[in-house]
C-alpha cells in the first residue's frame, strides 16, 4: 500500500509538472492556456471610414480565433476617449487595454504607474519588433521600457483640395502664404467656402492647422524648448506672431461662419458637398474620403501641405504629426489576462494588423510596401507625398494635458477675436505650472 501511494504520488506530481510545463510553454509562445478571461478594450474606431471598419473587424476576428477570451470593447470619439481616459486614470480605474497617444499621454500614464511595459513580449517576436520605421517606438519608450507600438502613422496637417473648383475659378494651388490668402479671397468672392473647419471638438484647429502653422513661424527647436521651459516661453514674440497668423486667417474669412459649432464629421460633409474648396485635416482623413466622398469629389481631390510663411524659422517641407496611436495595457493585468492582452496587441499592431491598416488607406509606421495597383489613387498620392515630407511636433503630443486644454480653448477664443498676447500668457502659465516652474 505504501509503495502504491508513493508511485501514485510520483505519477500525480509528474502529470502536474507536465501540465505546468505545457502551460508555461504556451504562455511563452503567446498561446492560450485555455483559461477563460474577459478583457475590456476602449478605442476610437467609431466611424464608417475604412480604418475604423478594419480595426473593428480585427477585434471581431480575434474574438472568433480566441473563444476563451471575451472582449468587452467600447468605442468613443477621439476627444471623448481622451477625456474619459484621463478621468479614470485619476481614479486608477483603467480599462484592460486602451488606445493611447505617444509622448505626453504615455508619459503621464507611466508616471501614474498605470501601464506595463511590453519589452519581453516584443523581444519574443524580433521579426515584428525590428520592422518598425526609424524612431517609431521613441514616443512609447521611457527609461528603456517600451509601453506600446504605433498602429498607424499620423501626420496631422494636409490641405485636401478640390482641383475642379481651383480650375473653375483659375486659382493656383498655394505654395506660399500670399498665394493661400489670394485663394481665400477669390473663393470668398465666388461664394465658395475657402477652407471647411469643424472646431467644436476644440483639438481640430490646434492639431490640424496650428501645430504646422506655428512650426512654420517658430521652428521646432524653439517649440521643444518652450515645452521644456528651457530657454523659450510661449510669451515670446515668435509665438505671438504664430497666433496672429492664425487669427489673420479667421479675419480673412478662410473658414465658414459657425466653425466652432460643428464637428470634424460635419466639416468633411461641407467638402463632400462641394461647398468648400479645401479642408485641412490629418492623414487619417484619407480613409474617410475613400470610403464616403462622392465620386466626383474624390476623383478631383488632391493633397498638398500648408504653404511656407515668409520669414519663418521652420522647415517649409514638414507637417506636424506623430507616429500614431498605440494600445496601452493596464499595469494590473497578470497571468492569463496579461497573456491574452499581449496577443490582442499583436493581432492589432503586428504584421497582419499593419497590413490591414495599410489596406484601409491609412499610413503606417511599419515597413510594408504599398501595391499601387491595389490602392486608391488618392492614397497612393499621399503615400508618395510622405516620402518627401518631414514630421514636426504636434502640440497636443508634447504639451502637458493642462496646457493642451488651455491651448485648444485659446485657439477657439483667438479665432473669435481674442487677444494673442493674452492667450499666449495663458498657455505659458499652464505649461510652466505643469512643470513646476
Amino acid at each position: 500500500m505504501r509503495k502504491f501511494t508513493k508511485a501514485a504520488l510520483a505519477a500525480a506530481l509528474s502529470v502536474i509538472m507536465l501540465a505546468g510545463c505545457s502551460n508555461q510553454e504556451a504562455a511563452n509562445n503567446g498561446g492560450s492556456t485555455g483559461e477563460k478571461v474577459t478583457l475590456t478594450v476602449w478605442h476610437n474606431w467609431t466611424g464608417q471610414d475604412a480604418k475604423s471598419v478594419t480595426m473593428r473587424k480585427l477585434l471581431a476576428d480575434f474574438q472568433t480565433a480566441h473563444p476563451e477570451v471575451t472582449l468587452e470593447d467600447e468605442g468613443l470619439p477621439t476627444d471623448g476617449l481622451k477625456t474619459r481616459l484621463r478621468t479614470v486614470a485619476a481614479a486608477d480605474e483603467m480599462p484592460d487595454l486602451f488606445v493611447m497617444w505617444p509622448d505626453a499621454m504615455t508619459k503621464e500614464f507611466q508616471k501614474g504607474d498605470l501601464l506595463q511595459p511590453i519589452n519581453e513580449f516584443l523581444d519574443s517576436k524580433p521579426e515584428w519588433r525590428d520592422n518598425f520605421i526609424p524612431n517609431a517606438l521613441d514616443g512609447y519608450t521611457i527609461d528603456d521600457n517600451i509601453y506600446s507600438v504605433p498602429m498607424n502613422l499620423a501626420p496631422t496637417s494636409f490641405i485636401f483640395y478640390n482641383k475642379l473648383l481651383f480650375d473653375q475659378y483659375k486659382v493656383a494651388i498655394p505654395k506660399t502664404w500670399d498665394e493661400l490668402m489670394t485663394a481665400i479671397d477669390t473663393f470668398n468672392k465666388n461664394d465658395i467656402i475657402p477652407i471647411a473647419l469643424g472646431n467644436k471638438t476644440n483639438w481640430v484647429a490646434q492639431s490640424t492647422i496650428f501645430s504646422t502653422l506655428a512650426d512654420r513661424v517658430t521652428g521646432s527647436d524653439w517649440f521643444l524648448k518652450a515645452v521644456n521651459q528651457d530657454g523659450a516661453k510661449f510669451t515670446d514674440p515668435e509665438f505671438v506672431k504664430a497666433l496672429t497668423v492664425l487669427q489673420d486667417l479667421g479675419k480673412a474669412k478662410a473658414f465658414q461662419d459657425g466653425f466652432n459649432g460643428i464637428d470634424e464629421t460635419q466639416m468633411m460633409q461641407l467638402y463632400f458637398q462641394g461647398k468648400s474648396a479645401m479642408v485641412i485635416d490629418g492623414g487619417w482623413a484619407l480613409a474617410n474620403l475613400v470610403s464616403n466622398a462622392p465620386k466626383e469629389v474624390l476623383d478631383n481631390t488632391h493633397i498638398t501641405i500648408i504653404p511656407s510663411i515668409a520669414g519663418g524659422k521652420g522647415d517649409a517641407g514638414s507637417t506636424a504629426g506623430v507616429v500614431g496611436t498605440g494600445l496601452g495595457i493596464s499595469k494590473k493585468l497578470t497571468g492569463a489576462k496579461k497573456d491574452a492582452a499581449m496577443e490582442l496587441l499583436y493581432a492589432l499592431s503586428g504584421p497582419d494588423g499593419q497590413q490591414a491598416t495599410l489596406d484601409s488607406s491609412t499610413l503606417i509606421s511599419y515597413n510594408l510596401e504599398l501595391d499601387p495597383s491595389k490602392a486608391n489613387p488618392l492614397f497612393v498620392e499621399l503615400h508618395e507625398l510622405m516620402k518627401n515630407v518631414k514630421i514636426s511636433p504636434v502640440y497636443d503630443a508634447k504639451l502637458s494635458s493642462a496646457a493642451v486644454e488651455v491651448t485648444n480653448n485659446g485657439l477657439q477664443e483667438l479665432l473669435m477675436g481674442g487677444n494673442p498676447e493674452d492667450i499666449a500668457k495663458k498657455i505659458q502659465d499652464a505649461q510652466a505650472k505643469a512643470l513646476g516652474k
